[in-house]
């Protein structure tokens, strides 16, 4: 069943509010569990988890900055 485009507005609102905050400080205890690599490799590894936490979510934030269908009504 797909989402509707007001479900997918809301569960946006929600990933980024929450899940989004929570996820960059497990991120951070997780590298902080290392001695602290090169600048350029933390660099990087901050990059690719930046990345990472929406890849899940992308079909959540497909098409929630458009209009809604006008079979939604809104």
């Amino acid at each position: 069943m797909a989402l509707s485009h007001k479900a997918k507005r809301r569960l946006s609102l929600v990933l980024l509010l929450v899940w989004l905050p929570l996820y960059a400080v497990a991120a951070l205890a997780v590298v902080d569990l290392f001695d602290r690599p090169p600048v350029l490799v933390e660099a990087l590894v901050y990059a690719v988890l930046g990345v990472l936490w929406a890849l899940p979510f992308r079909i959540v934030f497909r098409g929630i900055g458009r209009e809604p269908p006008p079979d939604e009504g809104g």
